[in-house]
């Protein structure tokens, strides 16, 4: 037998590789407000005034991108998610108009996202069709309905109380609508994380044949991530019409999109089973962000569409699986 020698050392475990793609949101971020900074920062991007802006500016996409999180981590999409929240801002808009109470106003706000939310869930989980196409007929459907509604006129939205809840209010110095924003998070955060349900949602977005034989009514579940997207897209259009004091058939124009980038940017995989709300929440600020820095250079419209989609570009080539 050959002998060990004993002044060899033990072999080292193998340490944990870093997967780069779960920070590269927060590294951005930290590259983005750093580049901000020092090239805008004698205009006031780093005040807190302007912190705040951001925070109340992007607060309807980080509502609409945390129910995103639950949609794409099981395996599905939802494009129809900024025309719900226009059809919910007119809603609540005219349910106001007729005389009627601001909670009413905000339940039949609620409601119709619901609707929609439970119509998509429907056509993908019982009738079959692709969630791609279901949300994107929808998407067409509901915004024609709003500009239908209303014959595309704004509706004042003049009740200071709603304006104050949903938008413009803020409390101990805090925005109402970051606070609204960082709740849904936190929300989305704990449910994804610590329950039963947030399980079921990565493993059926994860391996659906594998969770059905694990018990998991999958359709149930996909049929719940819709209604959870519905009902956070009509929020986000209650927040809209909070910030601006009206409704208009045009909100949420594009929110989808930067919906899917925050989520796919935060670290949610597209092809589902993997999601993580902080990540979501931090891909959120980041556009936020930019937007507002590129608006503050003084960067005209169509410049700042070509960042957002490259911004989109990025976000879905950081979401793709590794080859093996």
């Amino acid at each position: 037998m050959q002998s060990k020698d004993i002044n060899t050392p033990p072999p080292r475990a193998a340490l944990p590789k870093v997967q780069l793609q779960n920070y590269v949101v927060y590294i951005f971020f930290a590259v983005v407000l750093a580049f901000f900074a020092i090239t805008i920062g004698d205009k006031g991007f780093l005040s807190v005034t302007n912190l705040f802006n951001i925070a109340r500016t992007t607060a309807m996409i980080t509502v609409i991108a945390v129910a995103m999180t639950f949609v794409i981590s099981a395996g599905e999409l939802d494009l129809s998610v900024g025309s719900i929240a226009a059809l919910s801002a007119l809603t609540c808009g005219l349910v106001m108009q007729a005389g009627f109470v601001w909670p009413l106003a905000v339940m039949a706000g609620l409601t119709a996202g619901l609707i929609v939310g439970s119509m998509n869930g429907f056509f993908v989980t019982v009738i079959g069709i692709p969630s791609f196409l279901v949300t994107l007929g929808m998407m067409q459907f509901v915004r024609g309905l709003d500009m239908r509604i209303t014959y595309t006129n704004p509706i004042a939205i003049s009740n200071p109380t709603y304006n104050s809840i949903f938008g413009s209010g803020s409390l101990f110095g805090i925005p109402s609508l970051l606070i609204w924003s960082v709740a849904v998070a936190l929300l989305g955060f704990v449910v994804l994380k610590y329950t039963g349900f947030g399980r079921q949602i990565l493993a059926t977005g994860g391996n659906r044949m594998a969770a059905e034989y694990s018990g998991v009514n999958t359709r149930r579940i996909k049929f719940a991530a819709f209604l959870l997207s519905g009902a956070a897209a009509a929020l986000a259009g209650l927040l809209y019409t909070g910030m601006m004091q009206t409704a208009r058939f045009n909100f949420g124009e594009g929110a989808e999109l930067m919906a899917i980038a925050a989520v796919i940017l935060g670290g949610t995989s597209l092809f589902g089973g993997k999601g993580t709300i902080l990540g979501t929440f931090a891909g959120s600020l980041l556009i936020g962000t930019i937007n507002n820095g590129l608006i503050i250079m003084g960067l005209d419209v169509s410049e700042q569409m070509m960042v957002a989609g490259g911004i989109i570009i990025l976000a879905v080539a950081f979401g793709k699986k590794p080859s093996n």
